[in-house]
């Protein structure tokens, strides 16, 4: 049946105003539960998982999150019209926002998460400092305050000592973070967190405080009801990370002893009850090599990694949001949450790993995850797209042994070979001087083709994804992408290596730092790009003088788009 409660009523239908694996993750605890749920998407996600899944499902506006997710007055007009009780905002978008609380709460809406005072005291760093320090929270040595020249910031970060760590004061995310290891870099990197900031939070105030040098990411789950209880869930290690993202989290935390483990649990308790904390947060600390950790920040939300934290528990923190949102009481008290294993979560970014792990974007074509099972658990939110039609070459003639000599591109490995088709439909291949006897067909399985293949009698089925101009072979061995390769003349074109700069990654241009006309050394900056939480600056690839420049500050670059193309110099003609 539904979940009911003495003070509020009975939570019938739960409107989830996010998308992706966390809005998949909520709905399947809420049909458990017995409660509908209510879906919004943007034009883009029109065919999205968590559309199909939900009880309802509503469109609030165009591809653009300014204009769909992040839009409050869309959000809660859905509410309103699907009559939801309650609103679960998920992480990121509308999650941590004070006003959209606050909006919640003057519309008789329940808004899962903390109270919009907790919100705002955690969510603004200076302040959530001088709070944890007045619980008794150990908080890291810093610059917090109201003087935001450039001169106050410089003179604080030489009396907090090199190297130092420059954050927005309304940061989270990774956004708007930098690290400055000498005086020299200081201010090049202040204006780099300054500028992501305010295009992230609207807000560049900014904190300096001391950078610990090989720290470890500990963060404790907490959790608080409206009787005043709190609890600790114990500790998550997530010190694996790539540009401030994190890869690997697990828990418990390696190495941590039992009373290491019990502080770290009881001050982020502390820090919960110090705002009157309400639902599942996160409390964020910093460690050093001998266990001393600092306050670093608290999540006001549920985070990614909140399955790592219910695999050890046993527990089903969605559960306890709904639960504890609509006015009960904490499902266990601290002496009854039992420790009872180790568990890994691996996230798997929309990166390409040939480009330096850079930011991808476009369909998804290929997908293979492990079975889930007990110990085993997938989260996502995303299905891979229709294959493409596989692209055959065909070379049979009747009555005639047809050969024809081709290029493939193996990796960085250029292969040449003759390829010869035999009467009975199988493939002769001569590769320096050897023959291989080939057969092969492709088989689909629902969304998914295999490659049925026999190479001198060794039988394979490897995954077969076509994409643009290659094969890509997944099978248990490994990987392999196979192309044709592109002639000099075209990859000169395609690329604009040779006159100019190209977007490494599919993004925003944030900043243009040159025009036509200006002179420039190999090395300097060029234009800086934003895509998936990630400031990337474009250099100069060469010394010479800027003949056009390709975009303007705002506009989407895809990746290997010329962005400013160089005047020909003299000896190039």
């Amino acid at each position: 049946g539904f979940v009911r409660f003495a003070s509020i009523g009975r939570i019938e239908k739960v409107l989830i105003a996010n998308r992706g694996e966390i809005a998949c993750r909520v709905m399947r605890t809420a049909k458990k539960m017995g409660v509908r749920s209510v879906a919004v998407y943007s034009d883009a996600d029109r065919h999205s998982m968590h559309v199909a899944m939900a009880d309802e499902a509503y469109n609030i506006g165009p591809a653009a999150s300014q204009q769909s997710y992040l839009s409050m007055e869309k959000v809660l007009e859905v509410a309103k019209r699907s009559g939801s009780h309650a609103v679960h905002p998920g992480y990121g978008f509308l999650s941590e926002n004070t006003e959209f609380s606050e909006a919640c709460k003057q519309e008789g809406i329940i808004f899962i998460g903390p109270p919009s005072s907790a919100i705002r005291d955690m969510g603004i760093k200076s302040t959530s400092k001088y709070i944890m320090s007045a619980a008794g929270v150990p908080i890291i040595e810093g610059y917090h305050g109201e003087d935001q020249s450039d001169e106050k910031l410089q003179a604080e970060a030489v009396r907090i000592g090199y190297p130092v760590m420059i954050k927005a004061v309304r940061g989270g995310g990774g956004k708007g973070m930098r690290i400055a290891h000498t005086a020299e870099d200081f201010h090049e990197q202040l204006e780099s967190a300054r500028r992501e900031a305010r295009k992230s939070f609207n807000d560049d105030v900014m904190l300096v405080e001391k950078f610990v040098e090989d720290p470890r990411h500990v963060e404790v789950q907490v959790f608080g009801d409206q009787h005043g209880n709190a609890v600790y869930l114990f500790e998550r290690d997530c010190s694996v990370q790539r540009r401030h993202q994190k890869i690997i989290e697990e828990a418990p935390g390696p190495g941590i002893s039992e009373e290491v483990r019990r502080k770290l649990g009881e001050a982020a308790v502390r820090a919960a009850k110090a705002v009157n904390y309400v639902g599942a947060g996160t409390v964020e600390f910093i460690m050093d090599a001998q266990h001393n950790f600092f306050f670093m920040e608290m999540n006001t939300r549920l985070q990614v990694e909140h399955p790592v934290t219910e695999m050890i528990t046993g527990t089903d923190l969605v559960e306890w949001q709904l639960r504890v949102a609509a006015g009960e009481r904490l499902p266990l008290l601290q002496e009854e949450i039992e420790l009872m294993g180790h568990s890994f979560e691996a996230r798997i970014y929309a990166e390409d790993p040939n480009n330096d792990f850079l930011p991808g974007a476009g369909p998804l074509l290929h997908l293979s995850t492990p079975l889930a099972d007990e110990c085993t658990r997938i989260e996502t939110g995303v299905r891979e797209d229709p294959f493409s039609p596989f692209a055959s070459s065909n070379g049979r003639r009747v009555n005639i042994l047809y050969s024809r000599n081709m290029t493939l591109q193996l990796g960085e490995t250029k292969v040449e070979l003759t390829v010869t088709y035999n009467p009975d439909g199988t493939y002769s291949m001569e590769i320096g001087g050897e023959v291989f006897h080939v057969s092969g067909e492709v088989e689909t399985e629902g969304q998914t083709s295999f490659l049925h293949c026999s190479v001198n009698g060794v039988k394979s089925r490897p995954k077969l994804v076509i994409l643009d101009n290659a094969v890509h072979l997944f099978s248990m061995e490994g990987s392999a992408e196979v192309s044709v390769p592109v002639p000099k003349f075209l990859a000169g074109v395609s690329t604009g290596a040779q006159r100019g700069a190209v977007a490494p990654m599919t993004g925003t241009i944030e900043k243009v730092l040159v025009k036509a006309g200006d002179t420039v050394q190999m090395g300097d900056s060029l234009m800086v790009m934003n895509a998936m939480k990630m400031e990337h600056t474009i250099r100069a690839p060469k010394a010479g003088v800027i003949k056009k420049v390709f975009f303007k500050e705002g506009s989407q670059a895809n990746r290997h788009a010329a962005l400013v193309e160089f005047e020909e110099a003299a000896e190039e003609e």
